[in-house]
């Protein structure tokens, strides 16, 4: 039947020609991938280690090596020792040797221009001999200093890879969570889920010793590792869930727990996105991160299990209008299940709205994480972030180079992203169909 087949996506042609038509949301796009370029590029952009170098005849690639220390056959036979990650490579007595464009790496201190060093000062070098000189134009700190040294520039370009990382795997997290919860809550509403009495009891006992074991006990405690802890304790609570739901099923052929009834699947779905809703999330999110490890894992997943929300409720506002269509009921009229129906026919045409609120999300990740980063609740201190940036800056007033170029870089990036959203809310929007 001709009814059965999926109904084409919103993003068509039409979409495509809509979006790119809308000026400002195209530049955002071509900003935001050459950040991302930049974000994939960072440790060779800016990188104390040189790409190449050559050392008593023999050539090395220090910034493409994985090892700590380099030894090295002098034409004495003795084995000079080189140890990466300490070695000053500015001073370093090499025959050739080629840099990063920029020569420094996030976080460390070039002493000889600590004390916030604006872009336009006057910059010191220390020779091999430990005198200052002017500054060579190649290791110029083109947009200053922090106060131990630290070349912004670099924490620029190492803190984008940051903000994209946490804001495109937040959302990632966000989105799996709402799409699936909407998807049910819109697809069945209150009246198309049944199962028996005996199902729907061991289900519930199921999800209770499901969380108290999962999640609840000491035991799952086993590691500082949040992704881990987190990973380890959903998959125990959903073996629980899934044995206690096959008890259910043959609790549901003894008389009297065999009567079908109706799961308000909707209803149970739309109370937790009010609850999520009612509570203060940035104040939930402080409190959450100021008594957990701060790492890249814990900022992701807290940022994703309190953003989805919104994505939920527009998964479900476009499945109520979906599950009405001809060919979803042309697809029941052949018999297909409801699972397989809802992911294979109606989810891949109800997620286009949800794709935009990602696009405001992500915006909206990256804002939070450089809040918590600038009051120092997000990344630990040796991972270099805008908001970490911003924070240091905040220490001092007069280095308004920390402040300003951070701070336009959150701005244009969120800018861009909002962008974005528009233009696919603009191009999805039926007036602009041909």
């Amino acid at each position: 039947m001709n009814g059965t087949h999926h109904q084409p996506l919103r993003f068509g042609a039409h979409v495509i020609h809509a979006f790119r038509k809308n000026k400002p949301a195209m530049i955002s796009l071509v900003v935001l991938l050459l950040m991302m370029i930049i974000a994939l590029l960072a440790p060779l952009l800016a990188n104390e280690r040189p790409w190449y170098m050559q050392y008593h005849g023999m050539n090395y690639y220090p910034a493409f090596t994985w090892k700590k220390t380099y030894y090295i056959g002098n034409e004495g036979g003795a084995a000079e020792k080189i140890q990466l990650d300490i070695t000053d490579w500015k001073k370093l007595n090499t025959e050739k040797i080629i840099f990063a464009p920029i020569p420094y790496s996030p976080g460390k201190s070039d002493y000889a221009n600590a004390g916030y060093i604006c872009p336009g000062c006057e910059q010191h070098f220390t020779n091999a001999e430990g005198h200052k000189v002017a500054m060579p134009l190649r290791f110029r700190h083109w947009l200053g200093t922090g106060n131990r040294g630290d070349d912004l520039l670099a924490g620029l370009i190492h803190g984008s890879r940051v903000s994209l990382t946490i804001g495109f795997l937040s959302m990632g997290i966000a989105t799996l969570i709402g799409i699936l919860l909407g998807a049910f809550a819109g697809f069945f509403g209150d009246h198309s889920l049944t199962a028996s009495r005996g199902k729907i009891g061991f289900t519930c006992l199921g999800i209770f010793f499901g969380w108290f074991y999962g999640f609840q006990l000491p035991a799952t405690s086993f590691s500082e590792n949040i992704l881990l802890r987190l990973s380890v304790s959903t998959a125990i609570f959903l073996f629980i869930v899934f044995a206690f739901s096959l008890l259910g099923n043959l609790a549901g052929r003894i008389y009297g727990l065999h009567k079908k009834v109706k799961v308000p699947v909707d209803r149970l779905i739309s109370r937790i996105i009010e609850i999520m809703v009612s509570l203060p999330l940035f104040m939930l999110m402080l409190a959450v991160a100021a008594v957990s490890k701060p790492s890249l894992t814990n900022m992701m997943v807290i940022i994703g299990l309190t953003n989805w929300t919104g994505i939920a409720r527009l998964t479900r506002a476009e499945m109520l209008r979906i599950r009405e269509q001809e060919f979803i009921q042309s697809a029941k009229a052949l018999g297909f299940s409801q699972t397989r129906i809802m992911l294979r026919h109606a989810l891949p045409n109800a997620i286009a709205p949800a794709l935009i609120s990602i696009s405001f999300g992500i915006a909206n990740a990256i804002i939070i994480e450089s809040s918590l980063s600038f009051l120092g609740l997000g990344v630990p201190q040796t991972v270099t972030t805008w908001g970490s940036l911003l924070s240091a800056g905040h220490g001092n007033f007069s280095a308004w180079w920390l402040v300003v170029f951070p701070g336009l870089c959150i701005f244009i990036t969120v800018t861009a992203y909002n962008l974005i959203g528009e233009g696919l809310r603009d191009a999805l929007d039926p007036k602009m169909k041909s």
